[in-house]
């Protein structure tokens, strides 16, 4: 009865609240359509794109109606919403440049900052400016603000540039402490997701992938840079040697990674001068958000014309696992009706389905792999790579008719394992429980985590996992068009960059998001056409209605855990995980 009233008076505050704010948010859309109709709702002239990128940033932001009321400091950025913007900006004559403030960002990882500066590389090809400016530069950060015209830091802050670490954090000295053992069944010798349970340290195979990864990754950086700044490789490489964060800041200017030291009253002088404002007056700073309404009233006429679409799936996250606080990743039964949905829609002539998972669940994903060969018989399908499309990441994207990544995309990682704990020495020997059985056949008790397995409970789960991995293994070379002997020497759990991929046959092309959709269009032979990204937005009242009291403590839990935040939240979802496996073989820190 008290749950019932609970969720009675919380039903009823949500009547409430729909019924004070979607009236005013009505009122509001409105007026703001009719201003952007009129000479009131236009940029004013000599603009500047304020880009502050201090927060988080995802593949698609799901805005929370009550981010404000918690406040909530740490701002989550669309990936798709900050390149919308820079493209806006690039076309709009009111706004002669782009502002990058350097904070400090989670959750995108190389691929995702190289299609943002690959988009601020494009916007400079108009002639217009790019200023950026950092009181302290993170190294991926700088990474993207080189990329500018002017690079100004603070005459009192720094920049972080030491080179790329990955530091897996392991567990099995502390579940021995407890009582606990994994019990592992895997098939692949990289495949080690699973060392953080069974070892202390990495094993020679994780180490060498580990390290193929991080040159090739550190190499794309450093010939970016280099070009940018116009300081070779090797120079740049030696300063990393020396640990430049702690450098005093006339160092950064003196080696050519800074252009010059300003305070913040410094860049908004030198930004009304690049606009030709005059110094009493204010500079005319486009903010995200101002933009994103723009966007918003763009999409929406947009999508009244009357063109053929191709449709751009966002699928990203945990396979049947949870992606960030307001979004549940990607969950294979959703996943599969909306892919579905577009494959019977008639409007829809191509799709590109936007990865970006480290895997998750083998059985999940091979039913949207199936969803998806059924799409792919209907029309174009072609896969765009974000930060990783990996494991079951890459098993859902390989029956596509082209799969595009980005250089340093993390993919492969084709293999999967099984972990099942056994808790025996935690419930007998240190809590002091006692069990006893009764059964008709020798494995009815299958399972209980009251003991460990049986030698011959071992030989089933590790067929039953032997047999996943040869189907991964025949989904991904039917996908490819190759015998599985060649896919098999590719594998064995093991991750590779975006442009080793293409090397080995795993990738098609090399490229960033709005490529895939050119390849799309190309496959369905369309010339003029609309792009439509899924799923759709949910309408405000199913925001307020779904906003969990999570999100709140899931910010915390970023802030708190800062680079150990993916492992911790790992440990957090374990036990709601499918025992078999299709994932990613370490958790990504390496910035």
């Amino acid at each position: 009865m008290k749950k019932f009233f609970k969720n009675t008076l919380a039903y009823a505050l949500a009547l409430v609240i729909a019924g004070l704010v979607l009236p005013i948010v009505g009122l509001g859309i409105v007026a703001g359509i009719a201003a952007a109709s009129g000479e009131s709702g236009d940029i004013e002239k000599n603009s500047v794109l304020f880009l502050d990128l201090n927060g988080i940033i995802e593949e698609r932001a799901v805005e929370n109606p009550f981010a404000s009321m918690l406040n909530d400091e740490l701002k989550t950025y669309g990936l798709d919403d900050i390149i919308a913007a820079i493209k806006e900006a690039k076309k709009n004559e009111s706004i002669k440049g782009i502002y990058l403030q350097a904070g400090a960002v989670e959750g995108a990882s190389g691929a995702s900052l190289e299609e943002i500066r690959g988009e601020l590389a494009s916007f400079k090809e108009s002639g217009k400016f790019i200023v950026a400016y950092g009181d302290q530069y993170s190294q991926e950060l700088y990474y993207l603000a080189t990329v500018a015209d002017k690079l100004i830091l603070n005459p009192q802050g720094s920049i972080g540039w030491h080179g790329l670490a990955s530091t897996p954090v392991f567990y099995k000295d502390l579940l021995e402490k407890i009582g606990v053992e994994m019990q592992v069944f895997k098939v692949g010798t990289y495949k080690s997701a699973v060392e953080p349970f069974i070892a202390t340290e990495m094993s020679d195979a994780n180490r060498e992938q580990l390290t193929e990864m991080l040159d090739s990754t550190w190499d794309e950086l450093l010939t970016a840079v280099s070009a940018s700044r116009g300081v070779s490789k090797e120079k740049l490489d030696d300063y990393a040697d020396r640990f430049m964060d702690f450098c005093p800041a006339e160092e950064y200017v003196a080696c050519g990674m800074a252009d010059t030291l300003l305070y913040k009253d410094g860049v908004q002088a030198y930004l009304k001068s690049l606009t030709g404002i005059d110094g009493d007056d204010d500079l005319n700073l486009v903010t995200m958000e101002t933009m994103k309404e723009r966007l918003k009233l763009n999409k929406m006429v947009e999508d009244a014309a009357d063109k053929s679409k191709v449709a751009v799936y966002y699928a990203f996250g945990e396979i049947d696992g949870s992606a960030s606080s307001l979004d549940e990743g990607i969950n294979s039964k959703k996943v599969i009706k909306e892919l579905r949905d577009l494959r019977e829609d008639d409007d829809v002539k191509a799709v590109v389905l936007r990865v970006n998972s480290p895997g998750g669940s083998a059985y999940g994903s091979e039913q949207i792999w199936r969803e998806v060969t059924l799409l792919k018989a209907a029309k174009p399908v072609v896969v765009s790579m974000g930060d990783y499309a990996a494991s079951g990441g890459y098993y859902i994207s390989c029956a596509a008719d082209c799969i595009v990544a980005s250089p340093i995309t993390l993919t492969g990682s084709i293999g999967i394992f099984g972990v099942i704990p056994s808790a025996e020495k935690l419930l007998k020997e240190k809590i002091g429980l006692g069990f006893d059985v009764v059964k008709t056949n020798p494995m009815a008790d299958f399972g209980n985590m009251s003991r460990t397995f049986t030698p011959q409970e071992r030989v089933v789960l590790q067929n039953y996992v032997n047999n996943g991995y040869a189907l991964f293994l025949k989904r991904c070379a039917d996908g490819r068009g190759v015998a599985v002997e060649d896919i098999a020497k590719i594998a064995e759990g093991r991750v590779w960059t975006g442009s080793k991929a293409k090397e080995i046959g795993l990738v098609d092309e090399l490229g960033d998001l709005d490529k895939a959709v050119e390849i799309a269009a190309q496959k369905a032979g369309l010339a003029d056409y609309s792009v439509k990204a899924y799923p759709e937005e949910k309408p405000l009242i199913e925001k307020l209605m779904d906003t969990k009291k999570e999100d709140y403590m899931e910010t915390m839990a970023r802030e708190t855990f800062d680079g150990y935040y993916n492992s911790v939240k790992f440990l957090r979802n374990i036990g709601n995980c499918d025992r078999i496996q299709a994932r990613l073989p370490f958790e990504l820190n390496i910035w």
